[in-house]
């Protein structure tokens, strides 16, 4: 009844080295092959998009503006899904900032939940209607990210 992509995103780098790459290449060609399958049934995509969409998604945003994971071109990437008619499902359901699915590895950030929200779920707008829940389980430990899931009625 759809497509379901898995994606990694690759980051910018902390040199921003990457960020003509994920900007002018990545970000446009992944959208469009989304947009390709979608002629043919809606898509669910999920995975680490190594972007903090708005400031909500981030522990500091100030401190963090114009670096990698949180660059004007990054998050307009986001802004691109959107606007082509994808969902972010979790923002669905839960609304304000303390929700993150990555944390550093250093300073006890996960403990103090100084995070991110890299990692999503989207579905095409034809499938908004059929999302159930959309969660972060912070709760499950394994990595530096947690698992987040997806579920349609």
């Amino acid at each position: 009844d759809f497509y379901v992509l898995n994606v990694y995103t690759p980051n910018a780098k902390a040199d921003l080295g990457r960020l003509p790459l994920r900007h002018k290449v990545w970000d446009p060609a992944f959208l469009a092959y989304a947009k390709q399958l979608e002629k043919k049934k809606p898509v669910i995509f999920c995975g680490d998009l190594n972007v903090a969409h708005t400031p909500d998604d981030l522990t500091n945003p100030k401190a963090n503006e114009g670096g990698h994971g949180y660059t004007d071109e990054e998050r307009e990437g986001i802004d691109k899904v959107i606007a082509a008619g994808f969902v972010d499902t979790f923002r669905l359901f839960t609304k304000g900032s303390g929700h993150y699915s990555w944390w550093s590895v250093f300073s006890n950030a996960r403990a103090r939940n100084v995070g991110w929200r890299i990692d999503y779920f989207f579905v095409s707008k034809a499938l908004a209607p059929k999302v159930k829940a959309a969660k972060i389980h912070a709760d499950i430990f394994g990595s530096d990210h947690c698992p987040v899931s997806l579920e349609l009625k």
